[in-house]
């Protein structure tokens, strides 16, 4: 594992995720596929909120962290927050699920790192092995302007405390 973790300061690292752009009206039961989410490419030039699940549909997940970005979309953009990114490692098409079933539409982008290489990059993995999870990343949320790190907070425990929508809005 990698044990150097993204600081405050720097650049954060380029990578690709995974993602279906959102289409209003668009099939519930589609399956598009999804697309390049080209980090340096989309973020640079812009203030952006970067978060991460270890895993799609589970509880603190579902039922915490995405909504309370979807709840506060208004106020980040407010606080001039261009893109707010959820990502977790997993493949686009699961996050895309997950999309549709927390109702992100245009407000959160969902994005998969499905080998985790973005995930790494940040040094922000963990193993999950021994719930059945493998490789995921820790629970997270990072401010980007301009592609320079302005905030990164880290979960050390169960629950949404540094890494949610509030504390993110509290840093800006």
């Amino acid at each position: 594992m990698n044990t150097k973790k993204i600081q405050v300061g720097q650049i954060i690292p380029d990578g690709t995720l995974q993602y279906v752009p959102y289409t209003p009206n668009e099939d519930l039961k589609a399956c598009p596929l999804p697309q390049p989410y080209k980090i340096h490419e989309k973020l640079k030039g812009k203030k952006a909120v970067l978060f991460s699940i270890p895993g799609p549909f589970t509880p603190a997940c579902s039922n915490t962290h995405v909504p309370g970005y979807i709840n506060s979309r208004d106020a980040l953009q407010a606080k001039g927050v261009s893109d707010v990114i959820c990502m977790s490692v997993t493949d686009g098409f699961v996050m895309n699920a997950f999309g549709k079933v927390s109702e992100s539409k245009d407000k959160v982008i969902m994005a998969g790192d499905g080998s985790a290489e973005f995930t790494k990059a940040l040094g922000l993995e963990t193993d999950l092995t021994k719930n059945g999870m493998g490789i995921r990343s820790k629970r997270f949320a990072i401010i980007v302007d301009d592609l320079v790190v302005k905030y990164v907070g880290v979960e050390q425990q169960r629950g949404v405390t540094v890494s949610g929508a509030e504390a993110v809005l509290a840093k800006l």
